[in-house]
């Protein structure tokens, strides 16, 4: 029986995916710092997790290890957006973003990695996001901690292959959960009164507006892809889901960046740039 530990299992995409991967039949322990709603899903154990420290993230591991013999799959899923302007974020709640979206999930890898390799085998799935691939005002330390967990999962992927380990990426686009109020709550501390706030209203009202929304994936989707990437036996390099995510990712790609930057103030109804003398 496959053993699987997931964060940020308390609620939303973790919640959704670890109810779904135990209803299959896996062993799965859920992790995040609040474990009580954990606790009501179906056959998933809670584990007390809190990703700023590493005295709690190796205490987690140590306690699937103790409880099912070894992880045999972790799923980072745990994360949140720091919005606001680079200029207004404070830089203690940048440090906890990365702390949290970037260096937590790198501390579980290193923890589960020794049973793994002596297992020869085992699957990381790191749950980044489209904002990994290219970045957009307003979300400048969100973004940033989604490149750096594509580009430590892409050089992990090419140092634990010889021992039978996959790592594998999930990228979500908009996801129906209340992330993004959890976000826009974020702009609107770091940026409404400012010199940026008129992008953090058109942040808002961007997000606020029932045309996108209705786009937005739902969270059961979004876990059946997640749980595809932790069990097939060869999973891609990158799952992308949503409404024009791959179009997204390749004109990010191929236009020039003031022309992408243009595309993304139009998009986002920002202010245009105000004229060179």
């Amino acid at each position: 029986m496959t053993t699987i530990l997931i964060t940020g299992a308390s609620a939303g995409i973790g919640a959704r995916t670890a109810r779904l991967l135990a209803s299959g039949g896996a062993t799965v322990f859920g992790a995040a710092r609040t474990t009580g709603a954990i606790a009501e899903i179906p056959g998933v154990t809670p584990v007390a997790l809190d990703l700023t420290h590493e005295e709690s993230i190796l205490a987690a591991v140590d306690t699937v290890n103790r409880l099912a013999g070894s992880v045999d799959v972790l799923i980072n899923c745990a994360g949140y957006g720091e919005f606001g302007s680079v200029e207004e974020t404070l830089l203690a709640d940048a440090r906890r973003q990365l702390e949290v979206n970037v260096l937590g999930a790198i501390g579980l890898i290193q923890a589960v990695l020794p049973g793994m390799r002596a297992a020869r085998r085992g699957r990381i799935v790191n749950v980044s996001s489209l904002a990994g691939e290219f970045a957009a005002p307003m979300g400048g330390w969100y973004h940033a901690s989604k490149f750096a967990l594509e580009a430590l999962s892409d050089s992990l992927r090419g140092e634990v292959a010889q021992f039978g380990i996959d790592v594998t990426v999930v990228q979500p686009s908009y996801v129906a959960t209340d992330w993004h109020d959890n976000a826009m709550e974020r702009v609107e501390r770091a940026s409404a009164r400012g010199p940026y706030s008129a992008m953090a209203s058109a942040m808002r009202t961007y997000f606020a507006n029932p045309a996108l929304t209705r786009q937005f994936s739902s969270p059961d989707a979004v876990a059946a892809i997640i749980a595809k990437a932790a069990l097939t036996r060869r999973p891609r390099t990158r799952y992308r889901i949503g409404p024009g995510a791959n179009i997204a990712v390749a004109l990010a790609t191929i236009l020039p960046d003031r022309t992408f930057d243009a595309l993304t103030r139009k998009q986002f109804g920002y202010p245009q740039l105000t004229p060179q003398p």
